[in-house]
């Protein structure tokens, strides 16, 4: 199985189509964002009819099944943007872009974007003849709408990017005008279907929208149409015979089984019950055998742009882990090179800090580091005033692992071990996806969790939210839930948000990540190298950055023979 090691720096390139000055300066905006490629611009139709790899041939119809695990806790995807979330809303929604396995922009609902000279106004030109799924045109109504109430509100990372967004004007149906206070260059790399959800006016407009009905009946714009959602059963899409490409999707229905137990999905996919597995569906000794059967792919193609770590939180409301000499002890006390071998296969590598070395732009490894020190670990915890009782341990602590599966589990478990072994008495709780996610970034009642989440294309987008302080809010996940507050981490992740020359923005991550390490409001323990499982007859999966939010538009599966 190749190990696609993406880059992100690869060369910008930008459409000629655009007068020079324009070119020049979007150009020099995507550079600001330290060698994220440049958007395509210009007619769109030239994309459209191009015949992507994997399609030539393509037959028409069929059902996939597909697995999602966990169940989703919801469809609300510009709430909460859980992976399970976004498998399953990406291919009822697009965004206005997409972005290719080569991570470079590609147009969605917006044909082209035109920066300004000074980066402050961002004009879109959005596609004509798009419907919603009820059949209601797609207009920049919707999006000047989304852009006001839902990205500036509720939207996790649109809340971060679009931060200085100070006006949204829709001058025709099929133009939005974006103005910026400053400038804010990551946005190109950020207008995707999780990170700048658009919904449909005509049914959020007015109402109390983390509560409305469509949530959990989303109505997209997207190939596919939502059908039901049998809890604990599936979640069943069928084909948008309307949607804006003519002639796609390529297949009939798409349905995504709940199976919880993953020796359960290992024999649905041998059996050919269920068609296409992402994000690591089984286990590595199952993903290994059933690489060797002739009508499944195992591949870890398709993820270059989901640069995935997995870390331990420590509320630092918790006046034991608060405490910066338990947090490095308890780094000093994991052994990671064996628990990257022993729980993960060797399906993923150490981690040095927050940016992933996948990242390689912004990565640096000079980093304050944590080897295993058994020693090491059980003298910080005497300096921080908890040295062993009579009973052999010095405290008890409460361990909340992530409920995505077994391995999770089972990190949690290598975890428990680990501190055991220096005398910290540790109680692994177990716990379904939603009572997890409400304790940890709902309520704050927890004292350390595992979670792990996604560079994405720039620290900005999927690093700051876990370490800028004004991140930090309660009730949405996968924010600052530590409750770490840096002057110094603050003013580093700000100025590196409206920084236009890429080496200084390279440098400021990069002094962000030894200032991460040094007073560790998390604890990275490794870097994922994810894998998927499909049917040999599943053609095209993986032209994307993202398994998980693949549209499947131009999937198809051939006929048996």
């Amino acid at each position: 199985m190749p190990d696609i090691r993406s880059d992100a720096s690869s060369p910008a390139t930008v459409d000629t189509h655009l007068p020079r000055r324009t070119v020049f300066h979007l150009a020099a905006a995507l550079a600001a964002s330290a060698g994220v490629p440049a958007l395509w611009s210009g007619p769109a139709h030239a994309l459209d009819k191009a015949q992507p790899p994997g399609t030539e041939g393509a037959q028409r119809g069929g059902a996939v099944n597909a697995v999602v695990h966990p169940e989703p806790p919801t469809l609300a995807f510009f709430i909460n943007t859980s992976t399970p979330g976004r498998t399953v809303v990406s291919k009822i929604f697009d965004g206005l872009l997409d972005y290719g396995p080569d991570l470079k922009p590609r147009p969605q609902l917006a044909e082209s974007v035109d920066v300004s000279a000074d980066g402050l106004t961002v004009r879109l030109l959005l596609r004509k003849n798009v419907l919603w799924h009820d059949g209601k045109p797609f207009t920049s109504a919707d999006v000047k709408f989304s852009a006001e109430q839902v990205w500036k509100q509720y939207a996790p990372t649109a809340r971060r990017v679009f931060q200085y967004l100070t006006k949204v004007e829709a001058p025709d149906a099929h133009t939005v005008v974006l103005t910026l206070s400053k400038p804010t260059p990551v946005i190109l790399n950020a207008l995707d279907v999780v990170a700048a959800p658009v919904l449909p006016k005509h049914l959020y407009e007015g109402t109390d929208i983390p509560n409305n009905p469509y949530n959990n009946k989303p109505v997209g714009t997207g190939p596919f149409v939502f059908k039901e959602w049998s809890r604990g059963s599936h979640i069943a899409l069928e084909r948008f015979d309307r949607y804006w490409v003519p002639g796609l999707p390529y297949l009939d229905k798409l349905t995504f089984k709940i199976i919880p137990d993953v020796a359960g999905r290992a024999t649905a996919l041998e059996t050919g019950a269920v068609h296409y597995g992402e994000r690591n569906p089984v286990t590595f000794a199952d993903a290994d055998r059933l690489a060797k059967l002739p009508h499944l792919v195992v591949s870890k193609e398709g993820y270059n742009g989901f640069a995935g770590w997995l870390w331990l939180i420590p509320n630092l409301r918790d006046p034991v882990v608060a405490k910066l000499e338990v947090r490095q002890a308890i780094l000093h006390a994991i052994d990671r090179n064996a628990l990257v071998k022993t729980v993960w296969g060797g399906y993923a590598v150490p981690a040095t800090g927050p940016v992933s070395s996948l990242l390689k732009t912004f990565y640096t490894a000079d980093t304050q580091q944590y080897p295993f020190d058994r020693k090491k670990a059980e003298a910080l915890l005497d300096a921080a005033g908890y040295p062993k009782k009579a009973d052999g341990w010095r405290f008890k602590l409460d361990h909340d692992f992530i409920p995505f599966g077994d391995d999770y589990r089972r990190t949690g478990e290598f975890v428990r071990q680990a501190l055991r072994a220096v005398g910290i008495d540790v109680t692994l709780r177990a716990q379904d996806l939603p009572t997890w996610t409400k304790n940890v970034f709902g309520d704050y009642k927890f004292q350390l969790v595992s979670s792990w989440g996604i560079n994405w294309q720039d620290p900005q987008i999927g690093v700051e939210q876990h370490y800028w302080s004004k991140a930090e809010s309660k009730g949405t996940a996968w924010q600052n839930a530590s409750g770490y507050a840096s002057p110094e981490a603050d003013r580093l992740l700000e100025a590196a948000q409206t920084e236009r020359d890429p080496a200084k923005r390279v440098e400021i991550y990069r002094e962000f990540q030894k200032l991460a390490e040094k007073d560790l409001a998390l604890l990275p323990l490794f870097e994922f190298r994810w894998f998927g499982v499909w049917d040999k007859r599943l053609r095209n999966v993986t032209d994307t950055f993202n398994h998980s939010q693949n549209n499947f538009a131009k999937v198809w599966l051939e006929a048996k023979q």
